[in-house]
């Protein structure tokens, strides 16, 4: 087994015959896409046969371009400098480009097609694609005409695609001067960061002091490419009809306002007993004034809990059978069989995810491992999104893509098991030091979500009125960290520069990829308590529950569960088991 992952079931290198074959004949394909819906539009004759073939013709583009676009991204994700990666990336988004005629023209048609119920119920395998229907119909206020459509994908290339690519070559290069054990040392970021969780506290405070120092080689590089995307969503956002940003992320999400200002509202209500679990744990560490920002992860147990990566693989697969053999099973697969990348090296993007590929009915996820319980906590993380895909196996290609808000259920809900399972276990020191990392994730899906959210609506605001400098961009960033943390943190020593490598920020197609995570926290908390009132029947409701999460709403998909998220009662309820947490971590460390 190995500690990075292997993409040989997608292609064996750039010099694989079948990778330059595939990149080659996608031209090809996409010709015949195009011309099979010049033909099927001028043909209204048979509605159930030209609404079938392009779905299959839709199927078929879409999982050639997953094939070559995962491959290229993933190989990137590892190694940002790999010029065959870069340059390869590049042609494969002009040539993908060209998908968005032929689909606009065929949402025109399909648009124009009356009683449209009628022909889908002809056909079971139309029936089946019923919601991707529906999506096309309801998104047609917001679409542009084919030649604006088309123009908009082109520039994309050109424009937030490739500010996307220089601000990750950016991140991922970036080196920090710092002086660890008496030793000047220069060192990746990624390696940086994963030192907040350190036991020793100088070494954090240096980590933080060198992080924050460095970033004046790079912010105004990072600054413009913010700018840039974000400036090109505004364009898009004023260009299709829409209110606000926040308006079409929810109409892309599925998700009702109601539900998300009733969220809001709750979170926003329980900020004090977040603050105050912050101030004790800044009296626990020594701290007068709140907590700095460079102890948020600190460990508050002098005996540091440490876990290897086998530790850690171990423990998660213990803990996950506890919920079901099928989730157990699936985790141990995939560390046995290459899926995962581990460890921070050079040219490495930060942070953690899983990449689907339906294409293979696989995934890859990507780690920045660093042996505490918080990366074991990540591990779980990622893991759930890895079985949130395979409970979608079955679906057909086009009923597996799922909003923002509901892809952090799984992954969140997976956290839970791990830690809550941890808990029931442990001696009380260990006892304590699991509650505060569960609560310390929580104050961040919470908290932290909340400051970006803030910050993300700000910059937007900002943004309208012309070039928001790196100045501005610092002040946001603060202002947004002093709304949500109030008094639980020091407010001489926050973090200005959150924006720089939080990869959210910089999704053109993902805006306020920041509320979905508290969305995932809450939603699974929920989920979880109804695990435990049935623990016999309900991972089969809840495999259930993941599978329909690409063909219906967000609000139907939880009230398949019994769950009505429009609701601030039930935030409200999903709050208090972490309420309930933070008092009893209260209660255990006033004997401290």
């Amino acid at each position: 087994m190995s500690v990075n992952w292997n993409l040989d079931v997608l292609y064996k290198g750039f010099e694989d015959p079948k990778f330059l074959k595939d990149l080659s004949d996608f031209d090809g394909k996409i010709t015949n896409f195009s011309d099979t819906v010049s033909n099927l539009i001028s043909s209204r004759e048979i509605l159930v046969e030209t609404l079938t073939q392009y779905l299959n013709s839709l199927i078929e583009i879409y999982t050639a371009s997953q094939r070559l676009g995962a491959f290229l991204s993933l190989t990137l994700s590892v190694d940002s400098t790999n010029v065959l990666a870069n340059k390869y990336k590049v042609q494969l988004g002009a040539k993908a480009s060209k998908l968005t005629e032929p689909t606009t023209k065929m949402d025109e048609f399909i648009n124009s097609i009356e009683n449209i119920d009628a022909v889908l119920a002809q056909s079971d395998f139309l029936t089946e694609h019923k919601f991707f229907f529906k999506e096309i119909i309801r998104q047609n206020d917001y679409m542009l005409s084919v030649g604006e459509e088309s123009i908009i994908s082109k520039l994309k290339n050109t424009g937030s695609s490739a500010w996307v690519n220089y601000k990750n070559k950016l991140i991922s290069t970036h080196k920090v001067n710092i002086i660890l054990d008496g030793e000047s040392k220069q060192l990746p970021l990624t390696e940086v960061l994963n030192l907040v969780d350190s036991p020793d506290a100088t070494v954090r405070k240096t980590a933080y002091e060198a992080e924050i120092k460095s970033y004046v080689t790079i912010e105004e590089g990072v600054a413009a490419a913010l700018n840039a995307i974000k400036g090109e969503v505004l364009t898009e956002v004023e260009a299709r009809g829409y209110d606000s940003v926040i308006q079409m992320t929810l109409e892309e999400s599925r998700m009702d306002d109601k539900t998300l200002n009733a969220m809001l509202e709750a979170m926003k209500e329980s900020m004090p007993i977040f603050r105050k679990y912050l101030r004790r744990k800044a009296e626990l560490l020594g701290h007068k004034n709140g907590l700095p920002w460079y102890d948020i992860y600190a460990p508050i147990i002098k005996k540091e809990m440490s876990f290897s990566y086998e530790q850690g693989k171990e423990f998660v697969v213990k803990n996950f059978r506890t919920f079901s053999d099928k989730l157990a099973d699936f985790a141990q697969y995939a560390m046995d069989n290459d899926w995962i990348d581990v460890y921070p090296k050079p040219g490495k993007v930060g942070g953690a995810f899983c990449s689907g590929l339906a294409v293979v009915k696989e995934c890859r996820i990507l780690l920045n491992y660093g042996n505490t319980i918080g990366d074991v906590s990540t591990f779980a993380h990622e893991l759930g999104h890895g079985f949130h895909n395979l409970c979608l196996n079955n679906e057909s290609y086009l009923n597996r893509s799922y909003p923002m808000p509901l892809a952090e259920t799984a992954s969140i809900l997976c956290e839970t098991i791990v830690k809550k399972a941890a808990v029931k276990e442990a001696p009380e020191d260990e006892k304590i030091a699991i509650i505060e990392a569960e609560i310390c994730g929580a104050t961040q899906v919470i908290v932290d979500i909340y400051s970006r959210y803030l910050f993300e609506h700000a910059f937007f605001e900002a943004r309208k009125e012309g070039y928001v400098s790196v100045e501005q961009i610092k002040e946001l960033m603060l202002n947004a960290q002093k709304e949500a943390y109030g008094e639980g943190l020091d407010e001489n020593v926050l973090h200005p520069y959150m924006w720089t490598w939080k990869s959210h920020y910089y999704y053109p197609s993902r805006n306020f990829y920041n509320f979905p995570y508290a969305f995932g926290l809450l939603f699974a908390k929920g989920l979880y308590a109804k695990y435990l009132e049935d623990k016999t029947n309900f991972p089969n409701r809840y495999e259930e529950l993941l599978a329909v999460t690409g063909k219906l709403s967000i609000e139907e998909v939880a009230l398949s569960i019994g769950i009505n998220v429009a609701q601030k009662d039930f935030w409200q309820a999903s709050l208090q088991t972490i309420v309930d947490d933070i008092n009893e971590f209260l209660e255990l460390t006033n004997k401290k």
